[in-house]
């Protein structure tokens, strides 16, 4: 018996099997003659039988070897790459994954997909087989009881209520499914001990029964938005069953080949990710780079103890030039360069790609497609974007989202469109893009756009805002993302209740970023999420304002100009003045924080970019650069939006770390607020 650890260890390593297996489908799915992206299908299935039977997978391995059998036919000429070959090994493709995960699906799935991926396979008796295939998965039904009822079990994701969710809401729902017979229990067995809780956290899972008049539809739309990263298990509960005679089924054994992993496995590259669905031009050996795993935990823990050494560094800095030691300022300099060195080397590590997560929506997109009958392709751009893991950690559920809602609410149907004087086939497109020390991820759409009248509206009844509220464009798009809140008619089993673009804001704003939406009616819509490339160190400009100061992103700084003489003596909280043959605005941080002490005799205006608008900052002093280790604000102060955060300086003292974006859209001074003074 393999122990769990050793499995453990066994699904890590399939990880890029699995990622590669579902990336050669998909392409397949647009280029079927490819017979590179069948031969590299075949040998990930045959690694991952290996290997799994070697491991103890045994069901794994029998399941993959009719899997892998399927493709052998279409590798020897003796069948082709069809959609409905492709649609059957995608619902293979999440068999495989649900046992590598652990899962136990029914041992009728494995009969019903080996018969279906044997039709597809069987050139003229495929529709056939197919029915037969069928009426074979049918069959166990037939022999059941009657439904009695329905029994549910479920523990939501532990970051549930961080994320902005409701356990309580999600029980209310599910209450008001089943009727007053509904019956619920709360399982408390994994609550940690008193001093191990974490109270942001959710341990508590609960089961249910729920009278038969309950439809197993409504109860699994409850958990739409979360099914991904939660347990779940749905059972009906039936009578006794009428006893029927069955005739034997003989099955075929199915011999392991474990040691045909080793040779393999080398062979099993991941072909790398590619925007537009293109083809590469090669695979990679992976024999030019050695790679390890390293836990999540440890790079954390090496990052914490790189920023402490940051902090220490510039004590010391401080100190040496108060001392004006040459030998101890030689000796600094020295460690600044190591420290340097060391950041930037462990940043590296924590930066992930967003190619790590984009093979997912490919398949989202595939089974949208299918699911609204819509067609469009989907492009991505910028895969070698590069995050925070932390933000990529997170990213994931944000963008499954909005591209549902793309897809579903965005796109027209084909007709629609036709009528519209658009193509049939739409474009939903997710483009990632640094812009100053933020990133920025878009999906795109070019289907029917926003209105703002009807979104307007729509709030009214749900009473919301009043009739004559006075709402910007950008305040009305914005409505969108309030709890509850959806423009859809109907609900679908993919959006329309109100709770997909709520966890949107949630996450994003947890992660200290802002989401921005761009629309024009009939021509599309465009939901961006704007980023911190980082939240552990970043290269800061430290300014003096007043007797406070204060720290901006030196990656956002486009330049430091003497602040005109005409405007210095002004109280407002911001003015217009015209440097460098543009107009620009200022924000005077003195007023805006209220800080006291005396004026400086030669001000500057620190100019910096916030999306496509250049803002200038009015300050006392610039300071110069600083290594700014970020520091999360106190829950007391996480309102404070204009502060993504506090560093720690060289003499001990904090400063606060400014959010030019947030502070620009607190001044007034975004574009949708001058469009609406004007």
């Amino acid at each position: 018996m393999i122990d769990e650890e050793t499995q453990e260890i066994f699904r890590q390593e399939t990880e890029a099997l699995i990622e590669s297996l579902q990336e050669c489908l998909l392409q397949l799915n647009s280029t079927p003659d490819d017979m590179e992206l069948v031969t590299q299908v075949f040998r990930d299935l045959h690694t991952l039988k290996g290997t799994g039977a070697m491991f103890g997978f045994a069901r794994l391995a029998e399941f993959i070897h009719d899997f892998e059998a399927a493709f052998e036919q279409v590798r020897s000429g003796n069948a082709v790459v069809t959609p409905d070959l492709i649609a059957v090994s995608l619902k293979a493709y999440d068999l495989i994954v649900a046992l590598l995960e652990g899962e136990e699906p029914p041992t009728e799935k494995d009969a019903e997909l080996k018969a279906a991926l044997a039709a597809a396979t069987s050139g003229g008796d495929a529709p056939a087989a197919a029915a037969d295939a069928a009426d074979v998965a049918e069959e166990p039904a037939a022999a059941e009881g009657e439904l009695e009822g329905w029994k549910l079990r479920f523990k939501l994701p532990p970051e549930f209520m961080e994320i902005g969710g409701n356990p309580v809401a999600i029980l209310e729902e599910l209450m008001e499914i089943g009727g007053p017979d509904t019956k619920t229990e709360a399982l408390i067995d994994s609550i940690p001990a008193l001093g191990e809780l974490k109270p942001n956290e959710l341990h508590t899972g609960w089961e249910m029964i729920l009278p038969p008049s309950a439809d197993e539809g409504d109860i699994r739309d409850v958990f739409m938005f979360h099914e991904d990263s939660m347990e779940l298990e749905l059972t009906a509960i039936r009578g006794a069953a009428p006893v029927v005679e069955a005739s034997p089924v003989e099955t075929a054994p199915v011999e392991a080949e474990a040691e045909a992993a080793p040779a393999e496995a080398a062979k099993a590259e991941a072909p790398k990710a590619k925007a537009e669905g293109k083809k590469s031009g090669g695979k990679k050996s992976g024999s030019a780079n050695v790679q390890m795993r390293v836990s999540a935990e440890r790079l954390d823990d090496i990052m914490d103890r790189v920023g402490e050494l940051v902090i220490a560094e510039a004590r010391l800095s401080d100190l040496a030039q108060k001392l004006n030691d040459p030998n101890l300022m030689e000796v600094v300099e020295d460690i600044q360069r190591l420290a340097l060195g060391l950041r930037d080397t462990t940043m590296a590590i924590r930066l992930t790609p967003m190619s790590s997560i984009t093979g997912r929506f490919q398949r989202l997109a595939h089974d949208l497609a299918g699911k609204t009958g819509k067609d469009f392709d989907f492009v991505i751009e910028g895969e070698e974007t590069e995050l925070d893991k932390t933000v990529i950690e997170k990213l994931s559920d944000p963008l499954v989202h909005i591209l549902r809602n793309a897809v579903d609410h965005g796109l027209e149907d084909n007709d629609t469109r036709i009528e519209a004087g658009k193509p049939a086939r739409g474009t939903v497109r997710l483009k990632a893009s640094y812009s100053g020390a933020d990133v920025l991820i878009s999906v795109q759409d070019d289907g029917k756009g926003l209105d703002p009248e009807f979104i307007f509206n729509r709030a009214v009844e749900r009473g919301m805002i009043s009739a004559d509220a006075n709402l910007s464009r950008q305040e009305i798009f914005h409505l969108l993302m309030a709890p509850g809140f959806s423009t859809a008619e109907a609900v679908t089993d993919l959006s329309g209740r109100g709770v997909g673009t709520d966890v949107v804001k949630s996450t994003v704003e947890s992660l200290r970023g802002s989401v921005e939406i761009e629309s024009e009616l009939g021509q599309g819509s465009s939901f961006t999420l704007r980023l911190p490339l980082t939240l552990a160190i970043i290269d800061g400009l430290l300014l003096q304002v007043g007797e406070e100061r204060y720290t901006v992103p030196l990656a956002a700084v486009e330049g430091i100009v003497e602040e005109p003489e005409d405007i210095r003596d002004g109280t407002d909280p911001t003015t217009t003045v015209e440097l460098r043959e543009k107009l620009i605005s200022i924000m005077r941080l003195r007023e805006i924080f209220e800080t006291g002490g005396t004026r400086a005799d030669h001000p500057k205006v620190v100019l910096v970019r916030t999306g496509d608008q250049q803002i200038g900052l009015a300050v006392d002093k610039i300071i110069g650069s600083y290594q700014t280790v970020i520091k999360q604000l106190s829950p007391m102060h996480s309102r404070l939006n204009v502060f993504s955060g506090a560093t720690i300086l060289g003499d001990g003292d904090v400063a606060l770390i400014v959010d030019v974006a947030q502070l620009v859209k607190a001044q007034g001074l975004d574009h949708d607020n001058k469009e609406q003074a004007a």
